[in-house]
């Protein structure tokens, strides 16, 4: 009896090691199955940098590892004034449907305000179905611009002036990047003869989003000829520049067409008094 104990014993001992590797095996490929049926939204870059001006790119890929067909909602959640655009195969859209096992590439625009200020802002994404919500956190890195913007008070970029006189414009110089600017200055590409004077002639700080009214004169020299001529005003530092053409439409003074009838009538005299005078000779 004790030798078929112990032969019972051994006979056992023999058949749990075949059967411990043998469940090992199939929980490991259990797990395997499971891990590679998970749903997954996923960037390949997490964090960029950009200016302003730029959007935000980013290339994200979802798969649906559920037993089911699954429609996903695309969210963002980015700063307020931010825009945020999914796209597909070059469309535009808000939700998509994905067959089980399936994964669909998804690129990911944000573009920022541009008031955003230099630094780095955290955008949550997330694809929701009915049975999951799948999140992303991406991670947008603002870099400092530089930009001017030249103009008038009112926009208008035209105006009229008589010859040999000078005529004062208001300018208006605004900082539209996101870093100051130090250092502007106004100059005038003009006409021949043509003279431009500014007050200031030069801005020594412009903060963001901040405004400096200028004032330009513009001489013009006598005996200009009546028409439409351009001035180009210039505002640059280091860092940025802006024109703005100005379409000046020049006059005559009323002294100078008195002065022309009075020549030409004195012309025609002469040429009556001549032919009067040898015409019958």
């Amino acid at each position: 009896m004790l030798a078929q104990f112990y032969c019972s014993q051994n006979y056992l001992k023999r058949l749990a090691f075949p059967a411990l590797l043998l469940f090992s095996t199939f929980w490991l490929s259990s797990t395997a199955y499971a891990q590679q049926q998970k749903s997954t939204f996923t960037a390949r870059l997490m964090n960029i940098e950009s200016a302003t001006k730029d959007p935000f790119r980013y290339n994200t890929s979802l798969h649906n590892g559920s037993g089911r067909a699954q429609v996903y909602e695309l969210l963002a959640k980015a700063p307020e004034g931010w825009i945020a655009v999914f796209r597909t195969e070059g469309s535009q859209v808000a939700a998509l449907r994905l067959d089980s096992g399936k994964t669909q590439e998804i690129a990911v625009e944000i573009t920022a305000t541009p008031a955003a200020r230099p630094g780095k802002y955290s955008i949550p994404v997330s694809a929701v179905s009915n049975g999951d919500t799948l999140r992303l956190e991406l991670e947008a890195v603002v870099k400092g611009s530089y930009s001017l913007e030249l103009t008038t008070p009112t926009g208008r970029l035209s105006d009229d002036i008589t010859e040999g006189r000078s005529k004062e414009l208001r300018l208006t110089v605004k900082n539209t990047g996101t870093l100051p600017l130090d250092g502007v200055e106004l100059s005038a590409q003009s006409p021949t003869q043509w003279s431009a004077t500014f007050e200031p002639a030069k801005i020594e700080r412009l903060d963001p989003d901040k405004t400096q009214e200028v004032k330009a004169t513009l001489n013009v020299p006598d005996k200009t000829i009546a028409g439409d001529y351009v001035t180009t005003f210039t505002a640059r530092n280091s860092y940025a520049n802006a024109n703005a053409a100005f379409r000046m439409t020049v006059k005559t003074s009323l002294l100078s067409g008195w002065i022309g009838i009075i020549v030409i009538l004195l012309a025609l005299g002469m040429v009556y008094y001549l032919i009067r005078k040898y015409g019958r000779r």
